[in-house]
């Protein structure tokens, strides 16, 4: 029997999430909840995100009835990877991004999730944008691959 140290590791799927699915899965309302929701069921793996699309889901979700509770319960019980962008470094990359896609346009939050592609080498993004990440690119010039 090989020991736990011999034994090859599985990798385990990873995919980032962006605001727009975070808001219509926690919104019943949302025209595209049930999307979203069937997405998030058929998913097994790791959701990554950054702190700047958890504020932004924040600030959208302010105004339902329990909407920050539901989106702090979300993040626990998914085990939602939060991953900052903000030291300097993070938001002059992100500046130069939001200025390179100023017309598709690309705001903060998806300049960060581009960035945070480069850095896990991940390209699979549960979106609803899909204009602006059809459009973006990584570093390395690869394509995001939308879900749903």
């Amino acid at each position: 029997m090989a020991s736990d140290s011999q034994r090859p590791q599985l990798a385990v799927k990873t995919c980032l999430i962006d605001t727009g699915p975070l808001v219509a899965y926690l919104d019943r309302a949302d025209p595209k909840h049930g999307a979203v929701a069937q997405a998030l069921e058929e998913f097994s793996g790791q959701l990554v995100t950054t702190g700047a699309v958890i504020t932004e889901a924040m600030h959208l979700l302010a105004e339902a009835p329990e909407g920050p509770e539901s989106l702090a319960e979300f993040v626990e019980a998914t085990g939602l990877r939060v991953v900052e962008m903000t030291q300097p470094d993070a938001v002059r990359r992100a500046a130069a991004l939001m200025r390179k896609y100023r017309d598709t346009p690309m705001d903060f939050a998806d300049a960060t999730l581009v960035l945070l592609a480069d850095e896990l080498g991940v390209v699979e993004i549960l979106t609803l944008d899909r204009r602006g990440f059809s459009t973006y690119r990584t570093a390395h010039r690869k394509r995001f691959q939308l879900v749903p």
